[in-house]
């Protein structure tokens, strides 16, 4: 797979978990404001005409439903229809990432030893921000060289190793950073102590802003 692939990989797999936040967002607000008004799922979906099973389906975020159907759930909960946005404009800034859970990301190098976690991503901004935190736990004599458009930062947190950013190397110590143009070509070059645990946040002009 070519980097563009496994870029356009990614964005899709962001994009998706966007459209299930905007999802359960909706769902919440839905059923918030029928039981604000003491109404069943029955009722709200007799008042809306909607069947029970898709009414069910909104609340709980398993579908997206379309601008006529949530018009006419306004109006049945004589609500704005904007109002139903309200807890994904709150919440779409805000990622919750607990230890050990950040979304995997296949990368070139990426495999048995190598793991890619992406920590938290941007939403309708001019720019992209990615967090990984990066994992190697096995010795390898052979690394992934990127080159990638941005500006990317490494934090290290364990382990050392010597990274290379275009034609100099450096030694990376837990606590120790590199802030560099991404597209020069960087990658480790030697793992000199394991585990190796490091941050890598990469910011770059959105795709939509350019």
């Amino acid at each position: 797979m070519s980097d563009h692939d496994k870029q356009q990989a990614r964005d899709d797999t962001i994009q998706q978990h966007s459209v299930e936040a905007l999802e359960i967002a909706i769902g919440k607000q839905v059923r918030a404001s029928r039981k604000r008004l003491n109404l069943t799922v029955a009722a709200l979906a007799k008042q809306a005409q909607l069947s029970t099973g898709m009414l069910s389906k909104i609340e709980n975020g398993q579908t997206s439903p379309s601008l006529a159907t949530l018009t006419s759930l306004a109006n049945a909960l004589q609500v704005p229809v904007t109002s139903f946005f309200r807890g994904y404009e709150e919440q779409r800034d805000v990622t919750y990432i607990k230890a050990g859970e950040g979304l995997p990301i296949e990368r070139r190098g990426s495999g048995a030893g190598h793991q890619y976690q992406l920590l938290g991503h941007t939403i309708g901004k001019p720019y992209n921000i990615e967090p990984y935190l990066i994992t190697i736990d096995d010795q390898s004599e052979v690394f992934p060289v990127f080159q990638h458009a941005g500006t990317e930062l490494i934090y290290m947190l364990e382990g050392r190793v010597i990274y290379r950013h275009a034609n100099k190397t450096y030694t990376l110590e837990a606590g120790d950073t590199l802030f560099f143009d991404a597209e020069a070509s960087h990658g480790p070059d030697e793992i000199q102590k394991l585990p190796c645990r490091y941050l890598s946040i990469i910011v770059s002009e959105s795709s939509a802003a350019q």
